[in-house]
């Protein structure tokens, strides 16, 4: 029976120890003393702040995280600051630390108290494990990276560590900036530097040699795609050296991510910039072959309009999914995303009720860009104002008015409201001068006078089709003379009419006696006065004797 008791008491006591964790009187003493806001109550806490230290380049603080025992004491402040550097490199090239999945109390793992797993690095076959271990300091659970693992960093850092610091002088290392050590600030800048001007080479070479098999071909189409790529291709080649060149500086995870973002970032951007110039030179290939092929004609003006409204829609279309490609990277922008198609049933009624303007004006041009009722080139008549159609957009009309003024117009004004088009169909137009004379002008010699006008001054830019002069009305004092004339064009029908004008005004004023006479009639006063005088007279009462 008294045999049995020290027994009990040595199984509560292995028990106890199991349950609390090897006890130490005091950890890692060759460090110095232990700051008062170092928090190792929990492995989240130990965690977090251990990568807080390195990450910050405070690795005497990051050292007070390791379990350092094993060292002999007067090693520990030296050999402590290394090893937590060490393992701050291999951490951030080769695992993936989830500290909110740490526990955040002191009991970590009922069937393993002593232990809290971070994950496991693979190291020439085998498999090292990355742990936190429990102790106790002073009577209080105290989590820090185990024994084991401490053991097991600097055969991983040789493994997976930068290359060549080691061979540098101490300052590059010894301490960091911003959250970087100078010689990954030096790497950084090499990369950089090197990334642009490789890419700038490999465009050169790219290029030339795209040129050079482009030449093949009798088109010009592939020589202007090749030149087309000059900047965008360069940025896929930057994106790649960029994110190569940082994979070897071992940057923290957060720089790490803005690494991989920007060349993400980048490769994007240029996709989508070749596009754009893509769809520039496509459109205006199309157009000088059509317009070479058939030249200034209504069908040639109407593909240029069909390619310019095209262009707009797929260059919009662009624009947008390249936005939203960009900002799918971030986690915010997603969680709005989701956030906003959940509640998609009022906001969208909302947004499309807002938006009904300006979603109609985009269908209308697309419409306006089918239906093909004004194109650019033409000459039309709106609000009075005539000019030639300049630009043609997804929701405005620019029109050159003939004193080079530049009216801009809603689209939906030609959907909605009639206008005149002057170069729909054929182009050949007929136009009238109106002229008052007098009653007596000759009107044979008028239509010989336009006669000769046409077959003299004007052949240039009369086209023979139709020349008419007609009395078109009888007023009380005049004559309306209208001159009815064609032309090619509308351009030179304007001419026309100004000449056949200037001439037949010129014409009259040779002949005054045919220019708008005011004539008046006059009959003798004498006798209507002497009939009102013997009317008043007779009904008159007779004097009196």
């Amino acid at each position: 029976m008294k045999h049995r008791a020290p027994r009990a008491l040595a199984a509560l006591l292995l028990l106890w120890t199991a349950l609390v964790g090897l006890p130490a009187a005091a950890l890692n003493p060759g460090l110095g003393q232990v700051p008062q806001d170092l928090d190792r109550q929990s492995p989240r806490a130990t965690a977090q702040g251990f990568l807080d230290a390195v990450h910050r380049g405070d690795y005497p603080r990051a050292a007070h995280y390791l379990y350092l025992d094993f060292l002999p004491a007067t090693d520990q402040a030296t050999k402590g600051p290394q090893l937590a550097r060490r393992l701050k490199f291999v951490l951030d090239r080769e695992l993936s630390i989830d500290v909110s999945a740490l526990s955040k109390t002191a009991e970590a793992d009922a069937a393993n108290p002593r232990f809290d797993s971070l994950g496991a690095i693979a190291l020439k076959g085998a498999s090292v494990p990355i742990r936190l271990q429990r102790v106790t300091v002073d009577g209080v659970p105290t989590w820090v990276f185990a024994e084991a693992t401490v053991k097991m960093v600097d055969p991983l850092f040789d493994e997976y560590g930068p290359l060549l610091t080691e061979t540098l002088p101490s300052f590059f290392f010894d301490r960091t900036f911003l959250g970087l050590e100078p010689w990954q600030w030096l790497g950084l800048a090499v990369t950089l530097l090197g990334a642009w001007i490789l890419s700038y080479l490999l465009e050169k070479l790219l290029l030339a040699t795209g040129m050079r098999v482009a030449r093949w071909t009798n088109i010009s189409w592939d020589d202007q795609l090749v030149g087309a790529g000059r900047g965008p291709l360069r940025l896929p080649f930057f994106s790649g050296l960029l994110a190569l060149g940082t994979s070897f500086l071992l940057l923290p995870p957060k720089l790490r991510i803005l690494s991989e973002r920007v060349s993400y970032s980048l490769v994007i951007i240029a996709v989508a910039w070749f596009i754009l110039r893509f769809l520039r030179v496509s459109e205006a290939f199309v157009q000088s072959r059509v317009t070479s092929e058939t030249g200034n004609k209504p069908r040639a003006r109407s593909l240029r309009t069909q390619l310019a409204v095209l262009r707009a829609v797929f260059e919009v279309a662009t624009y947008v999914i390249a936005a939203a490609l960009l900002l799918m990277q971030f986690e915010v922008v997603r969680n709005v995303g989701v956030s906003l198609l959940a509640s998609a049933g009022i906001a969208g009624l909302v947004i499309g009720l807002a938006a009904q303007k300006s979603i109609s004006t985009l269908l209308a041009g697309i419409q306006l860009s089918i239906t093909q009722p004004v194109s650019i080139g033409d000459q039309v008549l709106v609000e009075n104002e005539f000019g030639t159609v300049e630009e043609i957009t997804l929701t405005y009309v620019v029109l050159r008015i003939w004193d080079q003024r530049r009216m801009v117009i809603p689209i939906t004004q030609f959907l909605d409201k009639p206008f005149q088009n002057w170069s729909k169909g054929s182009p050949e137009m007929m136009g009238t001068v109106i002229l008052q004379v007098d009653y007596m002008a000759d009107i044979d010699a008028l239509r010989a006078e336009l006669d000769r006008i046409l077959a003299e001054e004007g052949k240039h830019l009369w086209d023979g089709r139709v020349k008419t002069l007609v009395v078109f009305d009888v007023m009380d004092k005049t004559l309306t003379v209208r001159a009815l004339v064609s032309a090619a064009s509308s351009d030179k029908l304007g001419d026309l009419r100004f000449l056949v004008r200037e001439r037949m005004v010129l014409f009259l004023r040779a002949r005054p006696q045919w220019l708008p006479t005011v004539r008046s009639e006059s009959r003798p006063a004498l006798a209507l006065a002497s009939k009102d005088t013997e009317t008043a007279t007779a009904g008159a009462p007779e004097p009196r004797a």
